[in-house]
């Protein structure tokens, strides 16, 4: 991955949006920074963050909304996909590119769904940390399919 596309990836990270202005396709930036606002004040997702922080999961659980949270993975690692393949407009992409983004997107939907019920070491996570660490299969698996299928495609 170039530095340019890198670039771009982090900035998606950072706020949803950002990599589609950073590719001039503002239109699109600006609708992703919208909904993104939009999904994150209806989901009262902030304010969980905060909760979950100081160590108060069932607070987070209690005044989160899950029904609009759904939506912020897919617009999450959407944004992130779309910033590196518009990067990446002049160089050969794989076709396959999706394939992280989309697994991610799953396992952190799954991590949200379970976030009430599932504990580590007796602890229960909640709808922050246990989606995050969802991402990490989620890539993974992604990065194993794409290359499982591009072995097979040569």
């Amino acid at each position: 991955m170039n530095k340019n596309v890198l670039e771009k990836l982090l900035w998606s990270i950072a706020l949803p949006g950002f990599g589609q202005i950073l590719n001039k396709k503002y239109l699109k930036g600006i609708l992703l920074i919208f909904l993104e606002f939009l999904v994150n004040i209806q989901a009262n997702f902030n304010e969980a963050i905060i909760s979950s922080f100081h160590g108060n999961i069932d607070t987070s659980i209690e005044i989160i909304n899950f029904q609009w949270l759904l939506f912020y993975p897919c617009l999450y690692f959407f944004s992130m996909w779309d910033a590196v393949k518009d990067a990446n407009r002049n160089d050969e992409i794989s076709p396959l590119l999706f394939l992280p983004f989309v697994f991610a997107a799953y396992f952190v939907t799954v991590g949200l769904i379970y976030s009430t019920k599932v504990k580590l070491f007796g602890t229960l996570l909640g709808p922050i940390f246990l989606p995050m660490l969802f991402v990490i299969p989620g890539v993974l698996i992604g990065l194993g399919f794409k290359k499982l299928i591009t072995m097979f495609i040569k």
